[in-house]
């Protein structure tokens, strides 16, 4: 049986210690599932508290969702990593020396914005009439995707204007679009641009593949304006 712990630690530090000792990528329900485990003062007193809720709960939901809540809210911020690329999402305990780095990793990443805009306004101060119209196109061409095919396609830098050693321009002849989700998993690497033909058959599979679940999702496709929006990309890309 678990040794119950000193009641005058702070609810705060006995859910890291129960991370702590896991130490490994988990889910917050079974994070939760430890806390009980190691502090079994407060399962019970979250199983007293869930006894007087309306709905159907239990204490290890409710430690689950104060857990959640505290992630959500960064009241763990820099001292555990969260990886969101997955549902449920997965989080572990982050040591001093990955707490130091993982802090200086997010400030990096929330300046990345204002860097990129700095760039990109520096670039676009250069660039004629031509070429800001075409980019214009290609941002128009991205909504339009999103408004008649409910398509999260992005405006994305083949060879990314943030690259760390080798960055490229915010220029037409190096933008293609790209889904978001693949787009996020591009991040600051450079790859080769698509070919004009290359990028047509991208945005037609995305679409094929929408269509066939238009009608379970309820999206209303309209599909004579595929055709009228890929013309405008032969004309600008």
């Amino acid at each position: 049986m678990a040794k119950k712990q000193s009641g005058s630690e702070p609810i705060s530090e006995k859910y890291l210690n129960a991370l702590k000792a896991i130490n490994d990528w988990t889910t917050v329900s079974d994070w939760a599932i430890k806390v009980g485990d190691i502090y079994p003062e407060l399962l019970e007193k979250a199983n007293q508290e869930a006894k007087n809720h309306k709905r159907t709960t239990t204490g290890i939901r409710e430690l689950t969702a104060r857990i959640s809540s505290w992630v959500s809210t960064d009241g763990f911020s820099g001292k555990i990593e969260i990886d969101e690329r997955e549902r449920p999402k997965r989080v572990r305990i982050l040591s001093e020396q990955d707490a130091a780095h993982y802090v200086e990793k997010e400030l990096e990443s929330d300046l990345e914005p204002l860097t990129r805009a700095q760039k990109i306004t520096l670039d676009e101060s250069n660039l004629g009439i031509k070429e800001k119209y075409r980019l214009a196109e290609f941002s128009a061409i991205i909504a339009q995707l999103k408004y008649f095919f409910n398509l999260d396609f992005e405006f994305e830098h083949a060879k990314a204007i943030l690259h760390p050693t080798d960055p490229g321009r915010h220029h037409p002849d190096n933008v293609q679009i790209l889904l978001k989700s693949h787009n996020r998993l591009k991040q600051n690497s450079n790859w080769d641009r698509f070919t004009l033909k290359e990028q047509i058959e991208y945005i037609e599979a995305v679409v094929r593949v929408q269509k066939l679940v238009s009608s379970k999702m309820n999206i209303d496709l309209q599909e004579d304006v595929i055709g009228s929006l890929i013309d405008r990309l032969k004309l600008v890309y």
